[in-house]
């Protein structure tokens, strides 16, 4: 399980360089410069503009999944949020390290330029926050991230987004906090960037995933025929998060209905891993896991 945007920060990666000096110099070469400075120097902010962040991102779930490999069996399958689904589909080996940062170069360069902001909102649900958008006129507002059943992210221009959030707060939200991205990402505003993404697409070598990638777009994994366009598609479509872990526990570990109890012998959990820079998806899942045994829908 990978992260994705917002989980950058200053001396993110620092004990991976040394290790795999290999990936270093791949990763400045495809970059045109050097990501250790970057991530360990961040000279000038620069970490907090998404043409660097998202490549930085990347390079060092990358390497920790390198690290990772080295004491770990091979995983039965990969997911990523946002930005972090291109290091599950490397994870399972659709494209090499280098390809796949070149795509995400390309995707990082098309989408720095979309003006826009997000805002995180905790402790409503999506009906609500409809609701919210429909009566303060915030048409131009998108659901962008169903993170949970009470954890959604919202995509906007800035004004907009600043201009519903009072609203949101009248109506019960615990939480309305702006999200360290630049971009109102995961929603039609990023039209144009996934208009000039597509070629970079179109144009990358990509291989039929050797284990499933659970795709933010549909909560489902990706199928060979269709990942190109899922690639494109991701950038103007809501990450499907709660869907896409729930289908794996539904999948994958033998839960029955909306029980907390194990069923007996026929129950294994899984063993879930998240590899890069912070924890933050892992509490995601203990949130999603409370709602899920709960039966809150």
């Amino acid at each position: 399980m990978f992260p994705g945007q917002g989980v950058q920060r200053r001396g993110m990666g620092r004990e991976l360089f040394e290790r795999f000096p290999d990936m270093v110099v791949d990763a400045d070469e495809v970059l045109g410069y050097s990501i250790r400075d970057l991530c360990l120097e961040n000279r000038d902010g620069r970490l907090a503009l998404t043409e660097f962040a998202q490549p930085a991102i990347y390079v060092v779930n990358a390497m920790a999944l390198r690290a990772h490999r080295e004491t770990a069996p091979p995983p039965d399958i990969a997911i990523g949020h946002s930005l972090g689904e291109y290091n599950a589909l490397h994870a399972a080996g659709a494209f090499g390290f280098c390809e796949g940062l070149a795509l995400v170069k390309a995707r990082a360069q098309a989408t720095a330029g979309v003006p826009g902001a997000m805002l995180a909102v905790v402790g409503l649900s999506r009906q609500q926050v409809e609701d919210v958008l429909n009566a303060t006129g915030g048409t131009r507002v998108h659901i962008a991230n169903f993170n949970s059943a009470r954890q959604l992210v919202l995509s906007g221009l800035a004004d907009e987004i600043d201009a519903v959030r009072p609203a949101l707060e009248l109506a019960g939200a615990r939480l309305a906090r702006r999200l360290r991205v630049s971009g109102p990402f995961h929603s039609p505003h990023m039209a144009p960037a996934a208009e000039r993404f597509e070629a970079a697409v179109q144009a990358a070598r990509l291989e039929a995933p050797a284990i499933p990638v659970v795709a933010n777009l549909t909560g489902r994994p990706h199928q060979a025929a269709g990942m190109r366009d899922a690639l494109v598609w991701h950038l103007t479509s809501p990450v499907l998060w709660k869907q896409s872990v729930e289908w794996i526990w539904q999948e994958y570990e033998g839960i029955r209905g909306n029980s907390a109890e194990p069923d007996g012998e026929s129950w294994e959990p899984l063993h879930i891993t998240e590899l890069g820079s912070g924890n933050v998806l892992m509490r995601l899942i203990r949130h999603l896991r409370s709602e899920y045994v709960a039966g809150i829908a």
